[in-house]
């Protein structure tokens, strides 16, 4: 994973309008959490990150989480995990293209992957899998309580 500098990039959403870090951040700080319809990590992750976008505080960062998968997919995980944050798609790549670009720029070897970007553009924060107390830490930057005593929720597992 990188740090420093986030590679700017411009991906469809579900929906097909596109849009781009430089528009993310315009509007504060952002999460993006980057995953893969098929692993148990990132369905164990999402639904609490849609917990962050549902709860966050008027200036908190907004969360935008970024699919590997295509949109039908996509559309059916978000519908089986209760997800309404904004998703984009990162194009698998067709015959002879790139796969996963935007993936690759953020040179991601495991899903989920979480970046933290400010809006100067810089990562702030980066998580592989699921972290507890990195998690708790997005909570309190939120303003979200994001785990409640009725949650299960594993100290780590990894992506």
């Amino acid at each position: 994973m990188i740090s420093g500098a986030a590679p700017e990039f411009e991906l469809p959403s579900l929906h097909g309008a596109r849009q781009s870090l430089r528009e993310l951040v315009a509007g504060g700080p952002v999460l993006l959490a980057f995953f893969k319809v098929s692993c148990p990590t990132c369905q164990l992750t999402l639904p609490f990150l849609e917990r962050l976008h549902q709860g966050r505080a008027a200036d908190a960062p907004r969360v935008v989480a970024i699919s590997q998968d295509d949109a039908a997919a996509t559309e059916k995980f978000n519908q089986r995990y209760g997800i309404s944050l904004p998703v984009l798609l990162d194009p698998a790549g067709s015959s002879g293209g790139v796969r996963y670009p935007v993936s690759n720029a953020y040179r991601i070897t495991n899903v989920p992957s979480l970046f933290l970007i400010e809006r100067d553009g810089e990562i702030s924060l980066s998580v592989t899998g699921f972290d507890r107390a990195e998690m708790e830490k997005l909570g309190v930057r939120f303003g979200v309580r994001l785990f409640t005593s009725a949650d299960r929720v594993p100290v780590f597992q990894p992506g």
